[in-house]
């Protein structure tokens, strides 16, 4: 899905074959494809350009890769002059887009710039209504329709919900993982695709279409200016498949995940699969970051047997069990390393009168 459809045609096309496999279900095809014939167009040459065979537009098994797909969307966006192809009562001029992009980019953090974003769409579009809403450090955006939007609505919500999380992405130039993303509809036949698509689990036949991240994002500054929103809209649409490399947050998602439960063994493959991540991509951000996870271990475990030497009559062994470690003696070992004293010496010192 384009997260932003304002790309400007003038922008030199990619290759063909620097976007990945074909991943992209031939239903978003076929929702295109549909959108031209209503209004008219013959997208047979749209198809074309795109490198898209008429024939595998018509067969519910084919993909496409990103670069088709990116193509023949703003190929169709601009032939139409409708960046909402069709989706909405009346079209969404080249550039609309764009236009909300502008209203956010001054805004001090992503709270703002998504709230903005969400209050702006409604000024173009009555069809639906954003919402962005945070309880219990969770955020969610959500989305609300008020007419049937028969059948590009799947098409609708999931470009739209890709459309604000791209933005958000590169507002604050990083990654924001998803905790889980939600649609009224029940399951298509190629829901295998919206792994990826959303980061997370996807459920189906539950409203309204929402997504959910880290609330924690939201207070992070907006790292773009205007000139970068410019340079940016010059190739907008291939941020749909750009993997940022840098998560702002990781540090300290994986230091919460450690502190949740110090004592487990957590092993890189546990961690990333609670985050949603590789383990191989999870050394790699964290090493972007300037962290380890051994590191972050040590610091957790660290500050849990601090804690407990301060503020307990706690048993040296059952400190070192609660702080992640199998044997007191490996416990006594590290102290010594962070510290420079056992923990018997370290919890004297700390209690002696000043």
């Amino acid at each position: 899905m384009p997260p932003f459809p304002s790309a400007r045609p003038s922008a030199p096309p990619l290759s063909p074959d620097s976007w990945g496999t074909a991943a992209t279900p031939i239903a978003f095809v076929q929702a295109i494809v549909q959108a031209c014939e209503r209004a008219g167009l013959d997208p047979t040459a749209l198809l074309h350009q795109a490198q898209i065979a008429p024939d595998d537009a018509k067969n519910p098994a084919a993909r496409v890769t990103a670069w088709q797909f990116e193509r023949l969307s703003g190929l169709a966006m601009q032939t139409l002059d409708d960046e909402a192809l069709g989706w909405f009562n009346r079209r969404l001029p080249w550039g609309s887009y764009g236009m909300l992009a502008r209203a956010s980019i001054s805004a001090p953090d992503l709270l703002l710039a998504v709230a903005r974003w969400c209050r702006h769409h409604a000024l173009i579009a009555d069809d639906i209504t954003l919402t962005l809403s945070v309880q219990d450090g969770t955020a969610e955006i959500a989305i609300a329709e008020h007419r049937d939007l028969g059948s590009l609505r799947e098409f609708c919500l999931v470009s739209v919900l890709r459309n604000i999380h791209g933005l958000a992405c590169w507002f604050i130039d990083s990654r924001i993982p998803l905790q889980g993303a939600q649609f009224p509809f029940a399951a298509p036949a190629h829901q295998a695709a919206y792994d990826v698509l959303f980061s997370g689990p996807t459920r189906f036949a539950a409203g309204p279409a929402a997504l959910r991240f880290d609330a924690r994002y939201l207070q992070l500054p907006l790292q773009r200016d205007e000139a970068a929103l410019r340079q940016m809209l010059e190739r907008a649409l291939p941020l749909t498949v750009l993997q940022y490399r840098r998560d702002r947050l990781l540090v300290q998602r994986v230091r919460q995940a450690l502190a949740a439960d110090p004592g487990a063994p957590h092993s890189a493959e546990a961690l990333a699969l609670r985050l949603h991540l590789s383990p191989r991509t999870l050394h790699r951000q964290l090493k972007d970051e300037g962290a380890s996870l051994q590191a972050l271990k040590d610091e957790v475990r660290r500050e849990r047997a601090v804690a407990l030497l301060h503020r307990t009559d706690r048993p040296i062994k059952q400190v070192a069990h609660e702080a992640g470690f199998t044997n007191d003696k490996s416990f006594i070992r590290a102290f010594r390393g962070w510290t420079g004293q056992s923990p018997a010496e370290f919890r004297r010192s700390a209690r002696a009168p000043a």
